[in-house]
């Protein structure tokens, strides 16, 4: 007998299993559209070490030579 292995939707926290699921690792389509959307709007976003860009033609007083 093969146990199947339940684990929390990463959406709802809902039960969801791994094995036959074609949605995984989310419980529903529903979840995984509600994600999916989330990820196309911007809602996610990595943290980034990058200094900004300064904008072309805005140059500061310092940094013009004599």
């Amino acid at each position: 007998m093969t146990q199947v292995k339940v684990f929390p939707c990463p959406r709802c926290g809902e039960p969801s299993q791994w094995q036959d699921n074609p949605f995984r690792p989310f419980c529903s389509e529903r979840c995984k559209l509600i994600d999916l959307g989330a990820w196309a709007s911007g809602e996610y976003r990595l943290p980034t070490q990058d200094a900004p860009q300064q904008a072309k033609g805005s140059q500061h007083e310092d940094d013009y030579e004599d």
